[in-house]
């Protein structure tokens, strides 16, 4: 009712500044691949383009200081006992828009400062305590923070309007890689190879037709586990999805590749057998290899163009409904998957 009675609404809080700290924040707590189609998707219904390359630019940036599932050692419960949010607020705020409006009716320089007054801060760091641990094991700080974000959007020829990984969520040594390709036109195809000790390590996992005209975009959590619960595969394989995932992934994922499979995307011209390059640090996402052969790029191209000449949709169930209305309509994950209408 303050806000009412103040005249504030959704549009005054949901700026472009406060979009700008929601990236920052997300950078820092390591959180999850589907921030990059909920917050552009919000954006874009207040007339706000939320573009992918902001997140990029700010992973950059920002220190990784949430050391917290998936990417770290802590469950969630434990960052609140750190301070929260507000605690990373507050030691980040030096990269946030402070004056942007809250739904307290105050600024978030407002906010920072009466939680800091109020001592939060210090009565919550007594939970830590009964955990034997200490605030900068979860929120690390600043000046002893070695990762810069947690997410990256990667392009390539698999790839051209982007893709998405949580590398904070992946070991080093698989944040490159080249491997043959093993493409499924679903996710259960390809859980059930995993479970059926049909996938060798070093594979790059293709799972496509699930975006958002696809399928609808679901989770590609069945298979993601599968694989970790695999010794074999755990560390050594990779999975490429125009689907998504969830926010606990683990390992080399890379969702939301654009344009999806359904609307004759690239990753619907890959075969069983193409390599896959994928190399984090340089954002890129390129097949470099055609049947198991080293290739230029060009190669690629022709082959691609000469696929595409012969490829067809596959024959989905029949829809209907919402369902229909939105796999008919959606846009391209990487703009937020939202309804076009």
């Amino acid at each position: 009712m303050e806000l009412v009675n103040k005249g504030i609404t959704a549009k005054h809080i949901l700026t472009p500044d406060a979009f700008h700290n929601a990236v920052v924040v997300h950078a820092a707590i390591g959180g999850s691949t589907n921030a990059m189609l909920h917050l552009p998707a919000v954006a874009h219904e207040l007339g706000i383009e939320l573009r992918p390359e902001k997140f990029d630019e700010l992973n950059h940036k920002i220190p990784h200081i949430g050391n917290i599932y998936p990417s770290g050692e802590y469950p969630t419960e434990a960052l609140w006992f750190a301070g929260g949010i507000p605690m990373v607020e507050w030691l980040l705020r030096d990269f946030l828009n402070l004056d942007v409006m809250t739904v307290t009716g105050k600024t978030l320089r407002e906010n920072l400062q009466d939680v800091k007054n109020d001592g939060f801060f210090e009565r919550v760091e007594g939970y830590l305590r009964n955990y034997e641990l200490r605030r900068e094991q979860v929120i690390r700080p600043l000046e002893s923070t070695k990762e810069m974000g947690s997410i990256a959007v990667l392009k390539g020829n698999i790839a051209p309007e982007g893709a998405v990984i949580k590398y904070a969520a992946v070991a080093e040594d698989m944040r490159y890689h080249v491997g043959p390709a093993r493409v499924f036109n679903s996710e259960e195809d390809c859980y059930y190879c995993v479970v059926g000790d049909r996938v060798n390590p070093g594979d790059v996992l293709i799972i496509r037709y699930e975006g958002p005209r696809g399928s609808g975009m679901p989770e590609m959590v069945m298979t993601t586990e599968a694989m970790l619960c695999d010794s074999r595969l755990a560390g050594s394989t990779v999975l490429l999805t125009d689907g998504r995932f969830s926010g606990a992934t683990r390992g080399p994922a890379v969702g939301h590749i654009s344009p999806e499979a359904a609307i004759g995307g690239p990753i619907a011209l890959v075969e069983d057998g193409d390599l896959i390059e994928l190399d984090v640090a340089n954002r890129r996402l390129n097949v470099v290899g055609i049947a198991g052969r080293r290739c230029g790029q060009s190669e690629v191209e022709e082959t691609f163009a000469d696929r595409k000449s012969h490829w067809m949709l596959p024959k989905f169930e029949p829809r209907k409904g919402v369902y229909k209305k939105y796999t008919d309509r959606a846009s391209s994950a990487m703009k937020g998957a939202y309804l076009e209408y």
